[in-house]
């Protein structure tokens, strides 16, 4: 059978704040597809470009291994792909520019190229796969080496003589156990293990339960795996980690699900098997908070090794939640963080500044609840456009000179907000002064009652640079304001 170079076009080296963080996870998504068309008896390589930081790197790949197929398939399951970074697009040209030099049959499945085929083909790609790609992928190449149309190959977008063919999308997977385990084996895992040494976290593997998001919130992109919500078995998953433990040594995961453990009693019977297996793992999740509320939640989580979990906080302003469709309540936000600090599980808080009619009130209440809950972590962004959302729409005619960010720590606003981009660039690095300055202060509190801890010890001399750097910051803002 021929031949397949795997690839993807995320670099995290051009993501200099993803790359601060000694993080890297390998390309999930990628592996998927590849473990797939190598079930189907296709030769398959992956040239995995996450750790690397320029695209002509592959030139030399391609001249070896001569691949009849060079498909550059993105990790839908790494949410930093939605927002199709310019500097992602751009090395994903080059690479496609060199897999023709090299009389490769180019293939891309991404985000981006879902969203705006016509530039990918224009760039030399001979296919665009849009939505959930491994069954798609399969049935095109299937077709390409059996010389049969491709007319009926349903989720294709492609050049047909001088016009550009879109057929109709394809429907997601229902059954999600029928896809084989992630072809984990083509990953350079001690690269990886050697780049988290300096991140100060134990390393960890990402694994992805679900696939898609059946909730509304209306300025967020599902262009790989829509509004439907599809979960592999607990089983599955169990003895995926099983496998991780006996290949890598790995115990500890993240579950890179949109909405972790939606399903009702997964969480349970996913705990249950891990006690039947003798399994003990930790892992930090997506969730939400009107999610975790539910009956017995957060004591299977916390049971089954939760460590942390993210939600979606956004504001602490109702106004702004039911204005982006949030479907949760500023209470519900407040009752799941107490409950998860009562469990010993980290909680994170997501925050969105920026959104259409944002006033200082908004502001100020979403501060105030930071400084009240006392997250153990906080992730900030500003609105994002992304196509095919209500937001998108309501926006797109300010997107005339920048639609993308370059990187995810660019914070340019693409639209009429209420501030412009210097104020909310300021008020993002205020905000986490104000948490570390409200961490520092707690630690400080508690530290006579709390065993000697060099973090907590940190926190509180760092104080010294919080406490005056945040008030002199609070006071640039009322002057960009």
């Amino acid at each position: 059978m021929s031949n397949i170079l795997f690839s993807h076009s995320y670099y995290y080296p051009l993501d200099p704040k993803q790359w601060k963080n000694k993080m890297p996870f390998p390309p999930l998504g990628t592996l998927y597809a590849a473990a797939l068309l190598r079930k189907n008896n296709y030769n398959v390589s992956l040239f995995d470009t996450n750790l690397l930081n320029n695209a002509l790197s592959i030139a030399s790949v391609l001249e070896e291994k001569k691949p009849s197929y060079l498909v550059i398939y993105d990790d839908g399951f790494n949410y930093l792909t939605k927002m199709c970074l310019t500097n992602m697009r751009e090395a994903c040209f080059e690479m496609i520019r060199l897999g023709k030099i090299h009389n490769s049959i180019v293939i891309v499945s991404s985000s981006d190229a879902t969203d705006h085929y016509a530039e990918y083909i224009e760039k030399g790609a001979d296919f665009i796969i849009q939505g959930e790609g491994e069954i798609t992928l399969l049935e095109l190449i299937n077709s390409i080496e059996n010389k049969a149309s491709l007319e009926n190959i349903t989720g294709i977008v492609y050049k047909n003589v001088d016009e550009i063919q879109i057929n109709s999308k394809r429907s997601v997977s229902a059954n999600l156990d029928e896809l084989p385990m992630p072809a984990w084996d083509l990953i350079a895992i001690d690269s990886y293990k050697k780049i988290w040494k300096h991140s100060g976290q134990e390393f960890s593997l990402n694994i992805a339960t679900t696939r898609g998001c059946p909730y509304k919130c209306n300025w967020c992109a599902k262009p790989i795996y829509g509004n439907r919500y599809n979960a592999h078995s607990p089983e599955y998953i169990v003895n995926q980690m099983v496998f991780l433990k006996e290949l890598f040594g790995v115990t500890r995961f993240w579950m890179c699900d949109d909405i972790f453990g939606l399903k009702p009693n997964w969480v349970q019977e996913f705990n249950s098997i891990l006690k039947d297996k003798n399994l003990k793992i930790s892992y930090f999740i997506q969730s939400r908070v009107d999610l975790l509320l539910k009956e017995d939640t957060i004591d299977a989580l916390a049971e089954s090794g939760l460590e942390e979990v993210w939600v979606g906080a956004e504001s602490a302003s109702q106004k702004i939640l039911d204005a982006m469709d949030k479907g949760i309540t500023v209470d519900q936000i407040y009752k799941a963080t107490q409950l998860l600090k009562e469990k010993k599980i980290k909680i994170a808080f997501f925050l969105q500044f920026g959104y259409l009619n944002e006033n200082q009130e908004d502001i100020q209440k979403t501060i105030a609840m930071v400084k009240e809950l006392k997250p153990d972590n906080i992730g900030i962004s500003v609105s994002y456009p992304l196509p095919g959302t209500i937001f998108y729409e309501k926006v797109k005619a300010d997107l005339k000179l920048k639609a993308n960010w370059t990187d995810s720590d660019d914070f340019e606003m693409m639209f009429n907000g209420t501030y412009h981009s210097n104020y909310y660039r300021k008020l993002q690095r205020f905000v986490h002064k104000e948490f570390r300055k409200t961490q520092g202060i707690e630690n400080l509190k508690q530290l006579l009652s709390y065993p000697f801890s060099a973090k907590k010890v940190t926190s509180i001399l760092k104080l010294g640079y919080y406490i005056p750097s945040a008030f002199l910051d609070s006071i640039l803002l009322k002057k960009l304001q």
